[in-house]
């Protein structure tokens, strides 16, 4: 139904299913439930939905509306029944097979009414299972309100009941059922069939290595990455690998796997011949698998939770779209989260932004470094109203907020959380361009997406897509309404402390400019030339290109030198891996001096001014014809971090007097052009750790 809110638009309310209380259990059997695990209530339309909250009962956006009647509405259908086991057969709910074992208590357990409640009807025989009469109990008769002690115990013995158990597939052999978050790690055996459940958020996975992944890494995440399922899930067989060095980072299927030096042991993903998976009496647990009792880990409170260190700006929408009513929810909300957050000196610390006409900062990152003197500081906001200039404030934010001298640390995420209920008024494309070129994480929470009526309002109606740091369904979070959020708290308190995936700060692997000095001699050859290409491949790989992000650039030389692509001709990885692939070996003599004079004027030149940190990598086999200090020492002196990468006949003093200091860990020598592949880790760890010492 629809009401009309206090800004005359059209609005919606909801009408409730009775005050029931039931207990939170998950989806079994075949019956339904809601986020949360309470069980679904048919509505007006015959539809089931979970129950409304009595808060919200009261209007729709704005306030407006009426309270639903306590209990069922003439004309609604029948409740969804409540699962029912007999004492003597199989359920009729139960899977093919039948169960095993019926478990039971003596006698039903009086729910809070007696016999004389609502005249008898909500009692059950005795024997009959508890959980099953407390669940027929709470949805027959909402007047009836269980004992939470009662309700709580049918729960436990329900999902106990409920949870675990192995998985045949149709051949008959047995696959067990893993959740998303399980490891290599976590299995016991050699090789082993699993079940990975489906849709599994892609952010929350981490990977480590390709192919052959590093045991601490999630099994679905990786079978995912490996193409071995999609998101739907699927059988996978995995099989327990020797530990190795050097996991490589690879992004593939919409996963980004991680680089890891070294691990105790691995493991590879294949597929499996187990296409028709069926339960065989006991369906499948989505917790967390046990692995262990690990220490509980204690919060000091003052330094806060140093495992989320992140520079957080919550852009609240104080405009008249909100109201005052829901702001004061909103409000509410960004409390919960900042505590849920771990605030401290040493954790994350934030501030606040209040969008309405004009932009205002509420308060800085460095006013307060404890939870308590937050959300104080939020309770105490006011209600400002006006239009919803949302991209003028988050573009305000992004240039202003992060300063040093506003409490932003060097070397920490920086985050936006944009508020928004309803649509913006102003364009928020351009902000969210300002705001990854400063590199700040833009994510966006949107509260009551606009109606079919209210889209004629909107000026882009994807406004979301435009202004988050990437548009990958990680950035953006909705909610429906801003009643009973309390559930939505820790959800985006996990992304908000996903460091790994903050594609938009400015690290080692989004934040650099790496040309290559490919040496193109004689004494190379055709062959050799194609190793140093796959080298050249193999470093490229690790990085964030972009045209946000880092770049790539290369120059082939003999006494001639010739720019194969420069840093603004391809902005993604996958063209810039394809250029490498068919740059041409040119053949003839060596000159490298001249080559990173060229280099350094030419390729380096357009963007010395730039926000990238600059890297040239030199790759040579011999001696040269020329003098390289001087043109080395030149590059430097403009900004540039030099390796160099000899093979074979390099001269060690060449490589040294090109690289940069320290010399020693900025020069690289293999014997056999094989062996520049070993080398790939290590070129990459330096470019990451000149990176972040440049920002010290």
């Amino acid at each position: 139904m629809r009401g009309q809110g206090r800004e005359g638009k059209p609005q919606r309310c909801f009408a409730g299913y009775g005050n029931v209380l039931a207990p939170p259990l998950p989806v079994r059997n075949g019956r339904v439930s809601g986020q949360g695990g309470e069980l679904l209530h048919p509505n007006a339309q015959g539809r089931v939905g979970p129950p409304v909250p009595a808060e919200e009962a009261g209007g729709g956006r704005g306030g407006g509306g009426t309270a639903a009647p306590a209990g069922p509405a003439a004309g609604l259908p029948s409740p969804v029944p409540a699962p029912s086991f007999a004492p003597a057969r199989p359920s009729a709910h139960a899977p093919a097979g039948g169960l095993k074992r019926e478990r039971r208590l003596p006698a039903a357990v009086p729910l809070g009414g007696g016999a004389g409640s609502a005249q008898g009807r909500c009692s059950d025989p005795a024997g009959t299972p508890l959980s099953a009469a407390l669940l027929r109990s709470a949805l027959r008769c909402p007047a009836v309100r269980p004992r939470p002690a009662a309700m709580w115990l049918s729960a436990l013995l329900l999902g106990a009941f409920l949870l675990s158990g192995p998985v045949r597939g149709s051949d008959g052999s047995a696959s067990t059922a893993i959740t998303c978050f399980t490891r290599g790690l976590d299995l016991r055996k050699g090789t082993e069939d699993v079940l990975c459940p489906a849709n599994c958020p892609l952010w929350q996975f981490y990977v480590f290595g390709d192919g052959v992944y590093a045991s601490l890494s999630s099994v679905c995440g990786a079978a995912i990455h490996r193409g071995v399922i999609t998101n739907a899930g699927g059988a996978v067989r995995v099989q327990t690998l020797p530990g190795q060095e050097n996991y490589p980072a690879v992004n593939a299927n919409g996963i980004q796997s991680q680089v890891l030096s070294r691990w105790a042991s691995s493991f590879s993903v294949t597929g499996t011949k187990n296409t028709a998976l069926e339960s065989v009496g006991r369906s499948v647990s989505t917790a967390r698998p046990s692995t262990g009792k690990r220490p509980k880990k204690t919060l000091d409170k003052k330094a806060g939770n140093k495992d989320c260190k992140a520079d957080i700006a919550f852009l609240i929408d104080g405009s008249y779209n909100i109201g005052q009513r829901r702001f004061n929810l909103q409000k509410n909300f960004v409390g919960k989260v900042a505590v849920m957050l771990g605030i401290g000196t040493e954790g994350p610390h934030v501030g606040v932004v209040q969008a309405s006409e004009h932009p205002k900062i509420e308060f800085y990152l460095k006013n307060f470094t404890a939870a308590k003197e937050v959300l104080f500081a939020i309770k105490e906001l006011g209600f400002r109203g006006g239009n919803s200039n949302t991209g003028k404030a988050l573009k305000h934010t992004a240039q202003k907020f992060f300063s040093v001298e506003n409490g932003a640390r060097k070397g920490i995420p920086k985050i936006i959380v944009v508020f928004l209920d309803g649509w913006p008024s102003d364009d928020l494309e351009e902000a969210g361009i300002v705001a990854r070129e400063f590199g700040v994480n833009v994510f966006i929470v949107s509260v009551a997406k606009p109606t079919t009526e209210e889209l004629g309002m909107v000026q882009d109606i994807g406004f979301v897509d435009k202004a988050v740091c990437r548009n990958n369904g990680f950035f953006s979070y909705q909610m429906p309404t801003w009643f009973g959020t309390t559930k939505y708290v820790k959800p985006l308190v996990q992304k908000l402390c996903s460091h790994e995936q903050m594609l938009c700060s400015k690290t080692c692997y989004n934040s650099v400019n790496i040309g290559f000095l490919i040496d193109g001699s004689s004494s190379v050859g055709e062959s050799n030339f194609r190793l140093i290409l796959e080298f050249v491949s193999n470093v490229a790989k690790a990085f964030e290109i972009s045209d946000i992000g880092s770049k790539v650039a290369a120059v082939q030389f003999t006494y001639d030198q010739r720019t194969e692509f420069s840093f603004t001709d391809h902005v993604t990885k996958e063209k810039v891996l394809s250029a490498i692939r068919n740059i041409r070996y040119m053949s003839g003599g060596t000159a490298t001096g001249d080559a990173i004079s060229f280099t350094t004027r030419n390729v380096f030149g357009p963007v010395k001014d730039g926000p990238n940190k600059n890297f040239l990598i030199v790759l040579t086999d011999g001696q040269s014809y020329d003098d390289v200090r001087g043109p080395a020492a030149a590059a430097q002196k403009a900004g540039i971090t030099v390796f160099s990468v000899g093979v074979a006949w390099a001269p060690l003093d060449d490589l040294k007097d090109m690289a940069s200091e320290p010399r020693e860990s900025h020069t690289f020598f293999t014997r056999e052009f094989t062996g520049l592949e070993q080398m790939v880790p290590d070129i990459i760890r330096g470019i990451c750790k000149d990176f972040l010492d440049s920002k010290q």
